[in-house]
């Protein structure tokens, strides 16, 4: 009998199930044999790849950066494209470490269903299904499915396939206050909820209490100016995962995004706030991976990328990403300027890091860690009247500051 076993990337199979069973495929007689792909094509909503000796490791990929399913065929040689048809446009095979990679590009979004080895190892089917935007893009994120062959016999088939689960819905948008027609600012109080984030190990002031009170008080003076739209992440004690918190500013088509935090050391002697902002070399995977989570019909920085091919939306995306690193970076330096002489800072204030909650290619992002609660001094700073009203005017100068500039821009 033949065994078709389908495990995710992000399955709780324990690393040693998959090194057992590589080391019986590899030892069980005709099952590492090197082999060719012959022949791929699209049927019935069916892929079906053949080889000319017995296969016995394949694995699947959503790609839905470049709205592709990937195939890729460990110790086999690939073969010249294949015939295309249904919600596949086009099938490209070439050699890639380890094996061979088929590129199927799509039409519309769809996932792999069931899928296993077939006649003794000598074919691949993989089922596709048809999926919406938020199910292709969860397939996506969740990794690569494998497929193995383990065969005792010829008879029987046992197949145990576990599905992408469908995403999660987005939380509820938050309250935007202030005039329509003005720039919106997101604040993000940093941590909540079952996250407490650093914890002042004398008074066991918590990072979560103090960054929603910093928020809000950045969130009235800004208000107060009357010169720009405020709308917070959160503005209670509960947990928001990082996508989330960007994602709401994106959702909400934000202008400017800050997530406040408050840095911590083992010591008690560091002290001074800092900024951070994206790196580039950590930003790439997720600007394309927005380009998937909008299902091509994507707007990037007010851009409609979807009538364009696949190089032309990288070029597109990539520059959207470089102009809002560099908008992110300027009102990093602005708030620098802004906040050194109300509150202390690091001598070195700008820096960058690949920080989750700032991968939003299309929408300026900083992170502001508004000083040391591991400091007790600092810490008091932080959570009086006073600290809070000094790092909140530092703010919304560099906010005033650079939508004017922006304006001017115009």
């Amino acid at each position: 009998m033949e065994w078709g076993w389908t495990q995710t990337a992000r399955s709780r199979q324990g690393r040693a199930m998959l090194a057992l069973l590589a080391l019986l495929i590899g030892c069980w007689p005709g099952g590492a044999l090197a082999a060719a792909v012959q022949s791929v094509r699209v049927a019935d909503g069916r892929v079906i790849v053949r080889f000319d000796a017995p296969v016995a490791d394949a694995a699947s990929l959503v790609a839905a950066d470049t709205r592709q399913i990937l195939i890729q065929v460990t110790g086999a040689t690939p073969g010249s494209g294949g015939r295309a048809a249904g919600v596949v446009g086009r099938i490209r095979q070439r050699r890639s470490s380890g094996g061979a990679r088929i590129a199927l590009d799509l039409l519309r979004p769809a996932v792999v269903g069931d899928a296993g080895f077939e006649a003794g190892g000598r074919e691949l089917r993989l089922e596709l299904q048809p999926a919406s935007a938020a199910t292709f893009t969860a397939a996506g994120e969740a990794g690569w499915s494998r497929y193995f062959r383990f065969s005792f016999g010829r008879r029987s088939t046992y197949r145990v396939v576990q599905n992408v689960p469908p995403a999660s819905p987005p939380p509820p948008l938050p309250r935007v206050r202030g005039d329509g027609d003005r720039p919106l600012v997101v604040i993000d109080a940093g941590h909540g909820g079952v996250d407490p984030g650093a914890i002042n190990p004398v008074t066991g002031l918590r990072e979560k209490d103090v960054t929603l009170r910093i928020a809000k008080a950045i969130r009235d003076t800004l208000l107060a100016s009357g010169r720009v739209r405020v709308a917070l992440t959160r503005d209670d004690d509960r947990y928001l995962v990082l996508r989330e918190r960007f994602g709401i500013a994106r959702r909400l088509h934000a202008d400017l995004f800050i997530s406040i935090h408050c840095d911590s050391t083992a010591g008690e002697d560091a002290s001074g706030a800092s900024v951070y902002t994206l790196s580039e070399v950590a930003s790439d995977k997720e600007a394309a991976r927005l380009a998937a989570r909008e299902n091509r019909a994507d707007v990037i920085g007010g851009l409609d990328l979807g009538g364009e091919g696949a190089d032309v939306r990288s070029i597109l995306i990539d520059l959207t990403q470089r102009d809002t690193m560099n908008q992110s970076a300027a009102f990093a330096q602005l708030l620098g300027r802004e906040a050194r002489p109300l509150i202390a800072t690091r001598p070195v204030f700008h820096r960058m890091a690949s920080l989750m909650v700032l991968k939003a290619p299309d929408l300026p992002s900083i992170l502001f860690e508004t000083g040391y609660i591991s400091n007790p001094a600092e810490a008091g700073f932080l959570n009086s009247a006073e600290g809070r009203n000094r790092i909140a005017e530092s703010v919304t100068r560099a906010v005033e500051v650079h939508f004017a500039r922006r304006m001017a821009a115009r």
